[in-house]
This record gives C-alpha cells, structure tokens and sequence, in this order.
C-alpha cells in the first residue's frame, strides 16, 4: 500500500507536514508517512530529559528516528513560547499530524490551512481520554480501533476523518493490543492524509450518548488489586495494565506485581479467607482468591526484583 501510495505523492502536491509525537508508538506513524512519500518538514517531539538509574540525558523515540531520518527537529519546553511559535510557523506546514503527543493549545493546532489531526487509540466518540488502550482491556472489550480526527477545542471530540476495528483477544494485554494498534493506526494515517489531500475525504461529527466509557489517566490507586471482585474483572484488570504501569497486590509486606495471569473457576471450594487469600504449592503454582474463583499468577514482579515466571519465583523464594 505504501509503495502505491509514494508513487501518488510524487505525482500530486501533498501539503508540506509538520509531525508531532514522542514514544514508539508515534515512530510506526512517522515511518509510514515518510516510506508514502509525504513531504515532513519539521517534528515536534519531547525535550531531553535524563532518565534511568544513571540519569543519562535521553531522547524520546521519535527524535532518535528523526534524526537518523535527516529531519528538523524541534523540542519545545512550553508550546505557547513565542520563539517556538515563530519557528513553527515558519515552516509553512499545510497539515499537522498528532501521535501520542501532549494537549496542544489552539495557536498550534489551528495553524496549519488544513488543520492538525490526531490519532486516538479507539474507535471515538468511545474511549475518550489519555489510556484507551488500558480501559478497553480493563473493560473486558472484545473490540477496539483506531480513529483519525481533527483536533478542536474539547478533548477527543473533533470531527471523525477514518476509523479502523479490530478484536481483542481474550487473552490479549494492553501491551499486546498496542503493538497491534501501532501498525494499524500508522495505515490510517497514511490513508487519512492521501484522502484530505485529495479532497475527497471528510469529517463527521461525533455523535454524544450517555453510553459512552471514557478514558481516565491511570493513577496508582487504580492499579491495586482488589481482590473482593470477580475472577473476571481483576483478570481483566492485570491484562489491561500489563506490561505498563502493572496491577499490584502485596505479598510478605512487599509490593507484587502481577504481569501476566490465568483465570480458574473451582465451585465451590475456596481456600479459608476470604478474597485474597494466597494458596500455592511453593514449587509450581501461585493464586489469589477472588469472590468467585482464583487468579493463577503466571508472571509477576517482587518489589526489588526483576520480572520473572512463576516457577522462577518460586524456586528462589521463602514465603514468611
């Protein structure tokens, strides 16, 4: 698809554009763009920031592509700064594209003449928010997507330009439904821009209800386990959150956190208790009791530890 659309771009002319985005996720979007043949004159990406333990100044995703791409690159601290705003205009972007970047205020978006689009992780009006990915697993959907939009002032609710669907696997993590999402996010994109470009593709509103889920940032609170909830929800739960930020629980006073899990449903026989109480063999399985059942741990972290499988685990620990 690529390969035709690059050779459409070389025989029309495409807006210049100016890309905006920071992680992994946005480098599949920034790629694809560019193997089409689209004219990327200038990307706005995170500044350096240090990070790790030995506090190396690092990059963001997209710059380290950026650079080995031979694009401008540039890396605002507040996106108002007039000397920014001098310099994004002077690069005379036809269109802006937005991939997991942060709220852009109105003197940024409304710049370029065909307006700045974005691409959310769901197929919108649904999933409004900044953790798409994590909430739709959380929420136990079995169908997810991808939207393009253009960007106004309200969050996620300007005009829909594409949407693409695909499933979610009941045995699927956010990271799982990411990685997924990125490819076919980044095709949107692709067909997004060779549509306004030739002005055959329009926006369509979106249509409110109180059916609507949304989105939230995830906090700490929301990732600890309850385990007074159904074997379902709390498997939901450690998937939705997986590998990124991960649910936790406690264990011997240490925080555990739970990567990877498998539900078990056995009558009516549960350990005494009560949800949460810990059951395991010491050599070969690990579970918490839920209100209905128990969640098998198949990968987990202890708080000073490196991630690992359970039978890892077990072998090396000593439970109190």
């Amino acid at each position: 698809m690529h390969n035709d659309l690059s050779q459409q771009a070389a025989s029309r002319s495409y807006p210049r554009i100016v890309f905006m985005g920071t992680p992994e996720f946005a480098v599949a979007s920034l790629d694809a763009i560019l193997e089409a043949g689209y004219n990327v004159v200038g990307v706005v990406t995170a500044p350096d920031k240090p990070a790790g333990r030995g506090m190396q100044v690092a990059q963001s995703a997209v710059k380290k592509y950026a650079v080995a791409r031979g694009l401008h690159v540039l890396q605002p601290e507040k996106l108002r700064d007039p000397a920014f705003l001098a310099e994004l205009g002077s690069l005379r972007a036809g269109l802006q594209i937005v991939v997991a970047f942060r709220m852009l205020p109105e003197v940024v978006w409304s710049m370029p003449p065909m307006g700045t689009v974005n691409l959310h992780g769901s197929l919108l009006p649904q999933y409004r928010g900044a953790a798409p990915i994590n909430w739709a697993v959380i929420n136990g959907e079995t169908l997810t997507g991808v939207t393009t939009f253009r960007l106004q002032h309200a969050i996620d609710t300007g005009g829909i330009l594409l949407q693409e669907s695909f499933s979610i696997a009941d045995t699927d993590t956010a990271g799982d439904v990411h990685d997924r999402m990125m490819k076919i996010g980044a095709d949107l994109l692709v067909k997004t821009i060779a549509g306004l470009a030739a002005g055959t593709l329009h926006e369509v509103a979106q249509q409110d209800s109180p059916e609507l889920k949304h989105a939230p940032k995830i906090f700490t609170e929301t990732c600890r386990i309850d385990w007074g909830r159904s074997t379902v929800e709390v498997y939901n739960l450690i998937r939705g959150l997986s590998p990124f930020p991960a649910a936790f629980t406690f264990l011997d006073g240490k925080m555990l956190k739970i990567f990877r899990g498998e539900k078990e449903f056995l009558g009516d026989v549960f350990p005494g208790g009560g949800p949460g109480k810990l059951h395991t063999d010491g050599k070969t399985f690990l579970r918490f009791s839920t209100v209905d059942g128990w969640i098998r741990v198949t990968e987990l972290q202890l708080e000073g530890k490196k991630k690992m499988q359970i039978g890892d685990f077990l072998r090396g620990y000593r439970f109190r």
